[in-house]
């Protein structure tokens, strides 16, 4: 019986990632269907962490993220967990050997989110590391399925994929992450300065990790490359709004994909991914 509480445990990875995030959920649906309920358990575990260091405010935010590590853990060592979202979790990284450290990591930089850090270079790369290039490459091992050669050789694309994903969220999320949350994640910028001149550098940043990401991509297996290709294409759209809004309205606003438009881009993605055959 403990087949249906499995079961239960991904169905409930698979409505937090549709709750959350539409772009995201259209990328998984474009992946081969044995490949998604491992993807929608990587981001049910990483959005229930962002909701603890994002917006569990009035609560011990701290003691929540160390129960929350310490459960994960717990999970991982017994192969079970009565949390649905760890339990599919942990399924996943077991059925596709995920290296620990890899969640280690992530959790460091949801950790540093709990406090005011002043970020240099050298943390805000630290930062991404964790938050997202270490989520790239998860979700990596369940695409490749257990081949380390091809694993080992699409990393560094992975990675930059993530980089190019979170950096985008950053200058959409610009205006909030200031106000509300009294983060600054790029390195060395007083976004009370904020102008054209920072934002086009920031922009130039994003640009090159986008082009090595694409070189990854068309070397995916076909049972995800879609998938990815997809998310990658709202990505730069998302990424293309933004540039054309001034530096002025990204921090009076944030910057969004109207959901009728992230169904046509669905509709074009395909039509651009089997004309191009990657």
């Amino acid at each position: 019986m403990k087949k249906l509480y499995d079961e239960l445990a991904y169905k409930i990875s698979q409505e937090t990632t549709q709750k959350y995030s539409t772009s995201f959920s259209l990328g998984i649906k474009a992946i081969d269907r044995h490949l998604r309920p491992a993807i929608y358990a990587i981001y049910g575990y990483v959005r229930l962490a962002d909701e603890i260091v994002d917006s569990f405010h009035g609560f011990d935010q701290e003691l929540l993220l160390n129960e929350f590590e310490r459960n994960t853990f717990e999970a991982l060592e017994k192969g079970i967990s009565l949390n649905p979202i760890l339990q599919s979790f942990q399924d996943t990284v077991r059925q596709y050997r995920i290296d620990y450290q890899l969640i280690h990591q992530f959790l460091h930089s949801m950790r540093m989110d709990l406090k005011k850090v002043e970020y240099d270079l050298d943390r805000y790369q630290e930062y991404i590391l964790g938050s997202a290039e270490v989520v790239g490459l998860m979700c990596l091992h369940v695409f490749v399925e257990g081949d380390h050669t091809q694993f080992e050789r699409l990393k560094p694309y992975a990675m930059k994929l993530g980089s190019a994903f979170q950096k985008v969220n950053f200058l959409r999320d610009l205006k909030a992450d200031f106000e509300t949350l009294g983060r600054s994640y790029f390195p060395e910028i007083n976004l009370r300065q904020f102008n054209c001149e920072i934002k086009k550098s920031i922009e130039k940043d994003i640009e090159k990790d986008f082009q090595v990401a694409f070189v990854g991509i068309q070397q995916l297996p076909i049972s995800s490359k879609f998938g990815v290709y997809l998310a990658y294409t709202y990505y730069q759209s998302l990424f293309q709004k933004i540039k054309n809004t001034a530096a002025k309205e990204i921090m009076q606003k944030r910057v969004r994909i109207p959901n009728t438009q992230k169904f046509y881009l669905l509709m074009s993605s395909y039509m651009n991914f089997q004309i191009a055959r990657f």
